[in-house]
């Protein structure tokens, strides 16, 4: 497999499926997406004349019964992953989904159950561990942990107030003329009520990026302990015994985005400041801060990172999984961890 190039089939491309992902793919020398299914069929021939997509079908089964695939990249509301998934993943196939892994912990089981008795793994697009400057800055977090120079973790703060995260992303996507299509659901949460299972859903839609990125910085689980009747703050404790917030729209900006993580030491810290989520090209920011004491001199660092936006690399990263080179990134059961922290947050801003 190392030396061919992989085949790979997109099931939907809409908005994301284009924006974060199609595009990514088609420009990477390693794989070829040779199919794509998606019921909008005028929509979906004009993106693979776009991106040299050959062959267009209109429901993935039929692509699957006529295409030798190496992967699939399945870009579905996450509301739908119970529906497709159970069915894709028997197949054996490696699989690429947007994040969440699914809209309620009871369908997240299922689908890892699933791909653990089909002998194969599923990627969830948590495209911030594959972000240049996130990975820069767990590397260097991962390097005080291990030398103990800066001291003992105490604290990771992350912020995230909504703002312009498209910044021109959509700008090139193509719109087609055809009608919306019928699609089916799972079923909702049989533990949450109608109403909590629809606040659930938009909060696991919008920051559960940050509740996974919190694990990563952190390299190691935490638990929620508090959750601000708000819903403006969320507070946990790592299994070492650092605190660690998430803070949800402290503010909102409307042309900017402020996306931004701090992780402290005894005596110093690495602060991370991610682009928005489809800007092309842009890399992070990470500083880092050293105060040894003992009369060494205090160091500011801010290392130079590479233009790689992290859905490219993210496809790579994806590629380079299936050919046995590197591990996913964030596997379904990891990513299952995040809707367990989710409903606990939940329960808890609920007084349950």
């Amino acid at each position: 497999m190392n030396n061919k190039k992989l085949r790979l089939g997109f099931i939907g491309v809409g908005k994301m499926g284009q924006a974060a992902h199609l595009r990514n793919f088609a420009a990477l020398e390693e794989c070829e997406v040779v199919a794509i299914a998606e019921l909008r069929e005028e929509m979906a021939c004009r993106v693979a004349r776009r991106y040299g997509v050959p062959r267009v079908y209109r429901y993935h089964r039929e692509m699957l019964a006529h295409e030798q695939l190496d992967g699939l990249v399945c870009i579905q509301p996450f509301d739908r992953h119970g529906i497709l998934l159970g069915e894709l993943l028997q197949l054996g196939l490696p699989i690429l989904t947007e994040k969440p892994l699914a809209a309620s912990v009871e369908v997240g089981e299922r689908l890892v159950k699933a791909a653990q008795e089909a002998g194969t793994w599923h990627m969830v697009a948590y495209h911030k561990r594959s972000d240049p400057a996130a990975v820069c800055a767990r590397e260097y977090v991962r390097q005080f942990q291990l030398s103990d120079e800066l001291g003992r973790l105490r604290y990771v703060r992350i912020t995230m107030p909504p703002g312009e995260w498209i910044a021109g992303g959509f700008n090139d996507v193509i719109i087609g003329s055809d009608p919306a299509p019928a699609l089916e659901f799972d079923p909702p949460a049989s533990d949450l009520s109608a109403e909590d299972y629809a606040d659930y859903v938009r909060f696991v839609n919008y920051y559960i990026h940050q509740v996974n990125l919190l694990r990563f910085l952190l390299g190691e689980p935490y638990r929620v302990t508090y959750a601000d009747p708000h819903q403006v703050l969320l507070i946990g404790e790592s299994a070492s015994g650092a605190t660690c917030s998430i803070e949800m729209a402290p503010y909102q900006t409307t042309l900017d985005w402020q996306e931004s993580a701090l992780v402290c030491f005894e005596r110093g810290y690495v602060r991370l400041d991610l682009p928005p989520p489809l800007a092309l090209n842009r890399a992070g920011r990470v500083e880092v801060f050293r105060d040894p004491g003992q009369g060494a001199t205090p160091q500011r660092i801010e290392p130079i990172l590479p233009p790689v936006h992290a859905h490219r690399q993210q496809a790579i990263n994806f590629v380079r999984a299936i050919r046995g080179e590197c591990r996913p990134p964030c596997d379904s059961v990891e990513a299952l961890e995040d809707l367990r922290l989710a409903r606990d947050y939940f329960r808890l801003l609920r007084g349950r």
